[in-house]
């Protein structure tokens, strides 16, 4: 009797998976699907993919009877209102603790924001924040589970900072002697690859693999890489099981049901994210502050546009960029059509404008421009006058070679 409701019980949340999926911007169809059906500016979303989370009886039989870490935030969600971790626990599970990335465990904090030990006010279980104030050595962090489970939503690109938190715990599990279970999850940018392969020399914690900017690769891909080409900290190979998506391939559309952080709010700024993220680096800002983060920028010196907007301290952007200051420039929220910025792919036009109308020379830039473009020639090019189509020539031969390489690691078809 006890199978049977556990298996109804995951036949049960795999039937009303994604009903939630209007609550993620849903008014944003409008912004994607501008224009008529079959069109150019027409944009569709494939609704039948289904998270390695859902899979629940392909991973139940790995944790009976184990010590369970399980590394999450907002957007490990099976259902509209059921966390992967609260499932874990109703099926009696012996969850000991949870860790949580940047913007925490709840996904509320502000990016780069300190994020400290907490407790997990639903289920009581220990919170570890692996970004920011922790009192814990690498060992007592690590102490006390046999297995972590893993289940973030990234959004695809090197400088979004879950995936650094992935390797970094797939080190620690290599060194501590504990495996390493990736609830996979569609990748929002999974049908391109884009942009420089990082140079090295500029690894940070928003770059911390060779690859291009937009890799096209789910977590579980990408962790079957890094593991296998020994790009682990130390060279190290932990003991790594992906429980993958289904219905899931990189030529479809995955429409996110939860927002990753605080800062993508809808897809339309998931889409421009690998576009506008440069502009941290910059006195330019983004929208951080707004009701439209990385779909706008401008900047109080960019006089003669005439959009303005103005950031204010909100929820998620505490102390935005040029806080209270009228910022002057490109409203990006309805054009370009999505279907055209994807086309586009890394947009570096939008830089480039307002480079020039800022007329600062080199100073427009500060030194993280490097570690968020991973190379060097982007600035010098930029510089010169050059064109983005030229810029991203430069980079075309690395990202075709970087294609035949991750062929090896892919778990879905790429067509």
């Amino acid at each position: 009797m006890k199978n049977i409701l556990k298996n109804f019980l995951a036949v049960a949340m795999t039937a009303v998976l994604f009903v939630f999926s209007a609550n993620f911007a849903a008014a944003q169809d409008d912004e994607d699907n501008a224009g008529t059906p079959g069109n150019s500016s027409w944009w569709t979303y494939d609704s039948d993919i289904q998270p390695g989370a859902c899979s629940v009886n392909d991973y139940i039989p790995l944790l009976k009877g184990r010590n369970v870490c399980v590394l999450s935030n907002q957007t490990g969600m099976i259902n509209e209102k059921t966390h992967v971790v609260d499932t874990l626990v109703s099926l009696g599970i012996n969850v000991v603790c949870l860790m949580s990335p940047e913007h925490g465990f709840r996904g509320q904090a502000d990016a780069g924001e300190q994020v400290g030990n907490s407790v997990d006010s639903k289920t009581g279980i220990p919170i570890r924040s692996l970004y920011g104030k922790s009192n814990l050595t690498t060992a007592q962090l690590m102490d006390g589970f046999d297995v972590v489970v893993f289940d973030l939503q990234d959004v695809g690109t090197r400088f979004y900072t879950y995936y650094v938190t992935m390797i970094n715990m797939m080190a620690n599990c290599a060194k501590y002697n504990k495996e390493f279970i990736i609830l996979d999850r569609p990748n929002p940018l999974g049908f391109y690859v884009d942009g420089p392969v990082l140079d090295m020399k500029y690894k940070s914690g928003v770059g911390g693999l060779p690859i291009p900017i937009v890799h096209g690769m789910t977590l579980g891909e990408l962790a079957n890489m890094a593991n296998e080409k020994g790009w682990l900290n130390g060279g190290v190979h932990c003991s790594l099981a992906v429980v993958k998506c289904k219905n899931y391939t990189h030529a479809k559309h995955y429409k996110l049901p939860v927002k990753p952080s605080p800062n993508l709010p809808n897809m339309r700024a998931v889409y421009l994210y690998p576009s506008l993220c440069y502009f941290e680096a910059t006195d330019v800002s983004l929208g951080r502050g707004t009701d439209f983060p990385f779909q706008v920028y401008g900047s109080p010196e960019m006089k003669g546009y005439s959009f303005s907007f103005t950031p204010r301290s909100v929820p998620g952007a505490k102390n935005p960029p040029l806080l209270d200051k009228e910022c002057f420039g490109v409203d990006l929220r309805l054009r370009p059509y999505t279907q055209e910025v994807n086309k586009r792919g890394i947009d570096l036009t939008y830089l480039i404008d307002a480079y020039n109308a800022c007329g600062k020379g080199d100073a427009f830039f500060s030194t993280w421009f490097e570690k968020l473009m991973g190379q060097h020639y982007v600035r010098e090019m930029i510089e010169e006058g050059k064109s983005a189509d030229e810029i991203k020539q430069r980079w075309s031969a690395e990202d075709e070679q970087f294609i035949r390489d991750r062929k090896p690691y892919l778990l879905y078809p790429e067509k």
